[in-house]
């Protein structure tokens, strides 16, 4: 039985006065108009038609800055999501903004309406890939805002985004290390996608950006995912899902969209830990047997079987056999050794 579920609001853009070079809300959330206050209980009582048997449910305000809405307008939606949750129909209420727009005065309304989650979009603790990006901020404000959040008891979440103008894989790896010293409680960690209608895909027609390769978007965010998943965060998305994105011909530039980012993420991860025990193999070893818990087996084996056949190419002397193993945690891939029968 599913143990969670998302009753998501889209509310595209409406509150950011920013044109961050990489955004174009309507494409990235594939809503054309916002849910409007008036709307929300419509679509939560829909939505709970089919989550009758799921214990934990959470209203998530999608798409756009929140807390830059005008006050009246957060309280509007707020207390509609408040009061499924006053009732036990939802458990939690969840948003994201931009870490420029918290101070006390939101975080007190937030905390009055039975807020639990919020997560800031923060894409970028390197203070140069940040004005490059046109955020309208420095890392000073994401330190502060994400102190303040964790004073008030609210559950805290980073998202990152790797590639964008002026990124590196060291800029990439001082913001996993700068999200594990804030210590929040769960990340997300998307590509930059280059979308049509944005200044980011005009700056990849002119030659003044090119979009990392789906290889190099994935190298990077594997040692990220690494980073915050060692120091026990929850990365709770890698990449956006088909749904994310609008479909039509010449939405996205670059090859970093992949439906299935995040296997490909752990895949690697996986395929980097196997070949690590294989290389450390004594001479003459011809029998292994690779193991990971069923929840991960699949990254074992790689996206469409390509982590199986990088090891059959690398290591033809060795006999490898695949088996799912529930005793071991999810992530750990390891080898043994010993006759195969």
């Amino acid at each position: 039985m599913k143990k969670h579920a998302i009753i998501p609001i889209f509310i595209p853009h409406r509150g950011c006065p920013h044109d961050c070079v990489f955004c174009n809300q309507r494409k990235i959330t594939a809503h054309e108009a916002s849910d409007t206050p008036q709307s929300v209980s419509e679509t939560i009582d829909t939505w709970l038609t089919t989550l009758a048997e799921v214990p934990t449910v959470e209203v998530a305000f999608y798409g756009g800055s929140f807390t830059a809405l005008p006050m009246e307008e957060q309280s509007a939606y707020l207390s509609i999501a408040q009061g499924y949750k006053t009732r036990g129909q939802i458990q939690r209420i969840h948003l994201s903004t931009r870490p420029d727009y918290i101070d006390q005065t939101v975080l007190d309304n937030l905390k009055a309406y039975g807020v639990d989650v919020i997560e800031l979009g923060v894409q970028s603790f390197d203070e140069t890939v940040l004005r490059s990006a046109g955020r309208g901020h420095g890392s000073a404000c994401v330190y502060q805002a994400s102190q303040l959040i964790q004073a008030y008891g609210f559950t805290l979440g980073i998202q990152l985004m790797i590639g964008l103008p002026g990124d590196t894989m060291e800029t990439c790896l001082y913001s996993a290390r700068e999200t594990v010293r804030i210590g929040p409680s769960i990340a997300r960690l998307y590509p930059t996608i280059v979308i049509r209608d944005t200044p980011l895909y005009d700056m990849c027609l002119s030659g003044a950006y090119d979009a990392l390769a789906l290889e190099d978007a994935v190298c990077r965010t594997a040692a990220m995912y690494r980073i915050l998943t060692g120091a026990g965060i929850n990365v709770i998305r890698v990449g956006l899902k088909s749904s994310d994105i609008l479909a039509g011909e010449h939405t996205v530039l670059g090859d970093t969209f992949h439906p299935a980012f995040r296997q490909l993420v752990e895949g690697k991860i996986a395929r980097e830990d196997i070949c690590r025990k294989l290389d450390a193999l004594p001479a003459g070893s011809t029998h292994i047997l690779c193991a990971a818990n069923p929840r991960s087996f699949s990254n074992l084996i790689g996206h469409k079987a390509c982590n199986r056949q990088y090891f059959s190419a690398m290591y033809p002397e060795i006999q490898l056999r695949y088996q799912a193993d529930p005793s071991l945690p999810e992530g750990v891939y390891t080898i043994f050794s010993g006759t195969i029968h």
